[in-house]
């Protein structure tokens, strides 16, 4: 791609192309909340589905540095709005008691996908702009996700918060069955009443009792990007080439300790608990950094077993 499209050899351009992507993800997870509570949850993955559409066909089309820029930026602020409206819906639609297995389960696909973007992409060494079919490639999850989004139900919870509490019960007995609706209505009901007495303004969740729900969600989060997992996923390639390692041979190891991580916090979260497992996957981060490049690896195994685990042990925080 660096051949192609004309800055080979200048790493300051292909760190540009790696942080505009991350750029676009910030820009578009201020605004994943006020649109996923101001369109549905269901039409703010469309949404955050159009933006990823455009930028994949921009790059795969790019003459140059600043079109790939461009359709980076794009596919970035999808990624940004996103995440969070996932997070978000898991939680609104899924019982109580498998709640955290759900929310693993979009940490799970996560990994899949990255391990098909890690095989689609090895012939790029051998074909000539292959790296093209690789952008074009990811057209298709976006188109997806736009379509079967319009069979999936629409959360409850939003629908109820808009008033529309008929529609709410028709999309609980989808999800739950006729037997368990009144018992959700009445679960609902009683949420909404509580969020509707505990209303926060911005500012008031810097001091307070909200102080400690922020401080401790962004220091989890703060903390694992500290840890330089984001150098090790976007550089692995050539931090393994410069220590003698084939890089296809080490991404796909990369890839397969991303699955491990997904899978042990998917099948023990609601066992062990997220307090458990993050203190746990933190504490191997400690104690692997002077392992040398087996750091790389685990760094992604404990770091996918503690995202879905930051993503809903912050939240759980606001009852304490």
């Amino acid at each position: 791609m660096s051949h192609d499209l004309g800055f080979h050899g200048d790493t300051m351009a292909e760190g540009l192309v790696v942080s505009t992507c991350l750029g676009g993800a910030f820009v578009g997870s201020l605004f994943s909340g006020s649109i996923a509570d101001g369109v549905g949850r269901r039409r703010a993955f469309q949404l955050c589905a159009l933006p990823l559409i455009i930028g994949s066909s921009m790059s795969a089309t790019a003459k140059n540095l600043w079109g790939m820029l461009l359709g980076r930026l794009f596919v970035g602020t999808g990624m940004g709005i996103g995440p969070p409206v996932a997070a978000l819906y898991v939680a609104e639609v899924s019982p109580a008691y498998v709640r955290g297995t759900y929310g693993s389960c979009s940490q799970l696909a996560t990994c899949l996908g990255l391990m098909g973007a890690l095989f689609i992409g090895f012939p790029a060494k051998q074909i000539e702009g292959w790296w093209r079919m690789c952008f074009w490639a990811s057209v298709a999850p976006a188109a997806l996700l736009t379509v079967f989004m319009e069979f999936s139900v629409e959360s409850p919870h939003w629908l109820f918060k808009r008033g529309r509490g008929a529609e709410a019960e028709a999309e609980f007995e989808k999800l739950l069955g006729g037997p368990y609706v009144k018992g959700a209505m009445a679960e609902l009901s009683k949420s909404q009443r509580g969020d509707e007495a505990d209303t926060v303004k911005l500012s008031e969740l810097f001091y307070g009792r909200h102080r400690k729900v922020v401080f401790m969600g962004s220091s989890l989060f703060a903390l694992q990007q500290l840890s330089g997992i984001n150098a090790v996923f976007y550089f692995s390639s050539t931090v393994f080439k410069s220590a003698g390692v084939p890089s296809e041979s080490a991404n796909i190891c990369v890839g397969i300790a991303n699955l491990l991580g997904s899978l042990f916090a998917l099948v023990s979260m609601d066992k062990l608990g997220r307090k458990a497992l993050l203190i746990a996957s933190f504490s191997g981060m400690v104690k692997k950094k002077r392992f040398g490049l087996s750091f790389n690896v685990w760094c992604m195994l404990v770091a996918y077993i503690s995202h879905p685990n930051m993503i809903i042990f912050p939240s759980c925080l606001w009852h304490l």
